[in-house]
Parts: C-alpha cells; sequence; structure tokens
C-alpha cells in the first residue's frame, strides 16, 4: 500500500470529471470554481477530531461549540484525550451540557484510544480508506458518515463518495433531472465514473444542491 497525502491534484480532478460526466460538467460551469478545504492544510489529531465529531452530533454548531468550550474548560485542555478526559466524570460532562448516550461514546472513545485501536495519523498514511472506516466504525457514536467526512474535509482521500449524505443524493438528482432523489446503490453505481476523483464529485455535489435549494448559500459541512 503506498503512502497516502493529504490532499489531491485538484485541477487534475476537475478535468477528468468534466471528461468523464457531461451533466455534471455543465453544472461544474454553472457553479464555478471550489476552493480546497482548509482542513487539507490543518494539523490534524484523529482523537481530537472524532470527539469533536462525538459533541456535535444531532446540534446546530452554536450550540455544540458552547458545549465543547465548556468541557475544555472542565478538562483543562483543547484536545479531549483519554488522558484529559479522565480529569472529569460523567457528572461532569452533564453538567457541560454533554448527554449521556454521548459521554458513554466519549468513554468508548478514551477506551480505545488506551488499548491503542485508534490509529494515528501516521498509520492512517499507509491505509486505505476503506480499512479507517472499518478500524473507527467499532467506536461507540461513530459511524461510516462520520469517518468519510473525516477522509473528505481533514485526510483529503480524492475517491470518497457518502452515498447516505442527503445532500449528495440531492445533488445528484438535480445533476441527472430525476424525479426522486438517486439510492444510496443508484448513487454508487452512478459514481463509478467518477472515480478516482468521487470525493471532488461530492464537493460539487453538494454545491449543486446549495445551488439549487439555498441560491447558492454555501452550507458547512462536518470536519468543514
Amino acid at each position: 500500500m503506498p503512502r497516502h497525502v493529504r490532499g489531491f491534484d485538484v485541477e487534475q480532478a476537475l478535468a477528468h470529471l468534466q471528461r468523464r460526466d457531461r451533466r455534471l460538467a455543465g453544472w461544474i460551469r454553472r457553479v464555478g470554481p471550489l476552493e480546497v478545504p482548509p482542513g487539507w492544510r490543518r494539523p490534524f489529531d484523529p482523537v481530537d477530531a472524532l470527539a469533536r465529531a462525538i459533541l456535535f452530533q444531532q446540534l446546530s454548531g452554536k450550540a455544540a461549540s458552547t458545549i465543547v468550550g465548556r468541557v475544555e474548560a472542565a478538562i483543562g485542555s483543547a484536545r479531549p484525550h483519554a488522558d484529559t478526559l479522565g480529569r472529569i466524570d460523567d457528572a461532569g460532562l452533564r453538567a457541560c451540557g454533554v448527554s449521556g448516550n454521548k459521554a458513554l461514546a466519549l468513554r468508548d472513545l478514551a477506551r480505545r484510544e488506551q488499548a491503542g485501536e485508534i490509529p494515528s495519523t501516521r498509520q492512517m498514511a499507509w491505509m486505505h480508506h476503506d480499512a479507517i472506516v472499518e478500524a473507527l466504525v467499532p467506536i461507540r457514536g461513530i459511524g461510516r458518515w462520520t469517518v468519510e467526512m473525516m477522509l473528505m474535509f481533514r485526510l483529503g482521500r480524492p475517491d470518497i463518495l457518502p452515498v447516505d449524505d442527503l445532500g449528495i443524493r440531492k445533488g445528484a438528482q438535480r445533476v441527472d433531472g430525476g424525479a426522486a432523489m438517486p439510492t444510496p446503490r443508484e448513487l454508487l453505481a452512478r459514481g463509478e465514473r467518477w472515480g478516482p476523483y468521487r470525493t471532488w464529485a461530492s464537493l460539487y455535489l453538494w454545491r449543486i444542491a446549495d445551488f439549487a435549494e439555498a441560491g447558492g448559500v454555501k452550507t458547512n459541512r462536518s470536519q468543514d
């Protein structure tokens, strides 16, 4: 397995998509160029990212940020890890606004980190994206979609297509002019022509969905 760098050649990805899919190419011209996700260049800590993903689940960005700030103050660190989370008990987490299920998820994350079950960024660089998904989805509160967002927005893997994402499916429906959104299975088959740059196609599908429904106003995504 070759070493994976964070990010990829977006101009090459764009040319590939425009060459392989005329319908998508038309929308790409309409939407215009995309910005490279800034997370590709930022320092990345998988445990910290997973802890924040857990805390942000099912909350607005403002509410989640408030809770994260309280947790950071309670543990005396901006990095929720096994050692720092050990500084606060479950009652303390609840006082910060963390639900019981999320507290259990954070404890499971910390336990797995201590057991060496969470790959480091260095280890992930040598892992296929499917292997990263397989390693992380056993964590309580972490599903495939959460890992896919990390792969796209933080690790910059080029060939990720989150087929269960509603925005992705809406964008694909808009591209093809369908009466209904494609099912995940249909989207998986539809996306074969976009490989090996399905991540860049996904970013465009989100923007196409925004363009159609929100007048082009960009919707922020997890880990964006």
